[in-house]
């Protein structure tokens, strides 16, 4: 292994017996995906309920409406050598009144920038819901809507995007431009960084 991959090995070692939040409904159990040769980085909100009981990040109908978009199959999703997966919190948060707590605000400032600095090859980062763009999107005056639209303004290093949770049906519905505009060309930045001719539709 290089150094990097040396690095990354023992942080990642470090992050996966963190105990930050022993508060946690479920107990830890940080759920991510990250090689250093990754090009795409998806940075989500923080796993639900089935993802914390697999382990596997995106395991659940987000996940598969999230691969239809990027237009990618379940096995090129999951190849941590090409797409890395880091959410905002890396563990399940509870559940609230209507829905999954937000992720907890301790986890980003602990790990990301140390993971981030393990992953010199992202060429596109999709920032995915309000939690990832309003801490790494310097644009506090937006809506989410607002982001998501002028999305073009952020590439090419990253791409907003609306959450892919069933629970935005309505937004998708009142919003169609994203499926007709936003999503084509999300599918070509995605296969441009993976370098892929073919794109697979779910």
């Amino acid at each position: 292994m290089s150094r990097t991959e040396i690095a990354l090995h023992d942080l990642l070692a470090e992050v996966r017996t963190c105990q930050l939040c022993t508060d946690l409904p479920l107990g830890p159990r940080p759920v991510l995906r990250v090689e250093s040769s990754a090009t795409i980085l998806v940075i989500g909100q923080a796993p639900g309920t089935r993802v914390h009981a697999s382990g596997i990040p995106w395991d659940d109908p987000s996940g598969e409406r999230l691969r239809s978009w990027m237009g990618l199959s379940r096995e090129q999703f999951y190849d941590a050598s090409r797409i890395a997966i880091m959410p905002m919190g890396f563990c399940y948060p509870g559940r609230g009144r209507s829905g999954d707590l937000p992720p907890r605000k301790e986890c980003a400032p602990q790990w990301h920038r140390a993971i981030l600095d393990q992953l010199p090859h992202v060429r596109l980062t999709l920032l995915i819901g309000q939690y990832a763009q309003a801490y790494y999107l310097n644009d506090r005056g937006l809506t989410l809507t607002e982001r998501v639209k002028q999305w073009r303004d952020y590439l090419p290093d990253i791409l907003p995007l609306v959450h892919p949770s069933p629970r935005n049906y309505r937004w998708l519905a009142k919003n169609p431009w994203f499926e007709e505009e936003v999503v084509p060309n999300l599918r070509s930045e995605v296969a441009l960084r993976l370098n892929i001719h073919k794109i697979v539709r779910q």
